[in-house]
């Protein structure tokens, strides 16, 4: 995990990295800049609309320091919104159109004898991604009731993001280098080390100025860490490989 991450930190200066970083996250902000721009007024009165059929809004309602805060609070919460739109965006764009070329980048430098089964494609890609927001969505409704806990406020959107990470890039990572029976055995396997280098990814993405780097440096990580896994697994003995699965 430790060699996935600074391997991946490495790996991301390279003048093409550098300016794949920039292009997904200018792209995705810019769509929502758009949609903002286009919808922002019928958002801001569903939003708040939906907030001041609250009991807690209403409460805020009654005490003019509160009152003032309710007031506004549709915008604040649409624009406390935007940073992780932009970045779950970017992060799709990454994964479904960026990988290919991240892949090629670290196997060409990092793993060349490393043989392709093209375990998946552009379809399998863009598939994963959309069940992978749509879980995402689901977790993040689901676990609505959790942000009425401030304590709680740092912790779920990490975990959150560190779901959608691994879910989108440990696919796209390994589908060019990996067929279908080593894309299972590898995410059986390191369940838990996929989850810890998307927490890992995700505690960057909330780091001010560095979230913009997060979704290519993310897809580094998981590229740097599936291609050494797929690597190992291919030098296993055949009757170790037996007695794991």
């Amino acid at each position: 995990m430790f060699q996935a991450l600074s391997r991946a930190l490495v790996s991301q200066l390279h003048p093409k990295m550098l300016f794949l970083m920039l292009w997904p996250v200018l792209l995705a902000t810019f769509a929502w800049a758009v949609l903002a721009l286009l919808f922002g007024a019928q958002a801001v009165r569903w939003v708040d609309g939906a907030l001041k059929s609250s009991q807690t809004v209403q409460w805020m309602l009654e005490f003019w320091p509160l009152a003032l805060l309710a007031a506004h609070l549709a915008v604040v919460v649409l624009a406390l919104a935007f940073v992780p739109l932009v970045l779950v965006t970017a992060v799709l764009i990454v994964g479904v159109f960026a990988m290919q070329a991240i892949v090629d980048h670290v196997a060409q430098r990092d793993y060349p004898g490393l043989q392709r089964r093209h375990g998946g494609g552009f379809a399998a890609s863009l598939g994963n991604s959309l069940l992978a927001l749509a879980a995402f969505i689901a977790l993040a409704l689901i676990s609505l009731p959790l942000w009425l806990v401030p304590a709680l406020w740092p912790v779920l959107p990490v975990l959150l993001f560190a779901y959608l990470n691994q879910r989108v890039f440990r696919f796209d990572a390994l589908a060019e280098h990996a067929d279908a029976s080593e894309l299972r055995e590898i995410a059986r396997r390191d369940r838990a080390e996929l989850f810890l280098l998307g927490i890992a990814v995700a505690v960057v993405g909330h780091v001010p100025l560095l979230g913009f780097f997060a979704p290519v440096y993310g897809g580094l990580v998981f590229t740097h860490y599936g291609l050494a896994r797929l690597r190992a697994l291919r030098g296993e003995p055949i009757e170790g490989r037996a007695v794991r699965s």
